[in-house]
């Protein structure tokens, strides 16, 4: 199983992780409603290397910037969104 380095916890499975959207999505939320919706639900899923955000659901919380081959799923590096949230 592929492995994700939390900042916070450490390399963990992808399984803990949930995939969000790509990053230029949220960009597009204050944009035009129609806009809007084209953004966050029309994907295009291009091949090439992407932003993205990804959440540790089943670990610490945080939310995480991942940047992200789509063809080969490596992942260039990761950046930590915000604070840990620990329950």
């Amino acid at each position: 199983m592929k492995q994700i380095a939390c900042p916070h916890c450490g390399n963990r499975a992808q399984a803990e992780f949930v995939y969000e959207r790509s990053a230029d999505s949220v960009m597009a939320l204050d944009a035009a409603p129609e806009a809007a919706v084209a953004a966050l639900f029309t994907r295009a899923n291009l091949r090439g290397v992407e932003e993205e955000l990804w959440r540790h659901t089943h670990g610490c919380g945080m939310w995480l910037l991942i940047r992200r081959d789509r063809v080969s799923h490596d992942i260039e590096w990761i950046r930590p969104i915000g604070p840990v949230a620990l329950p």
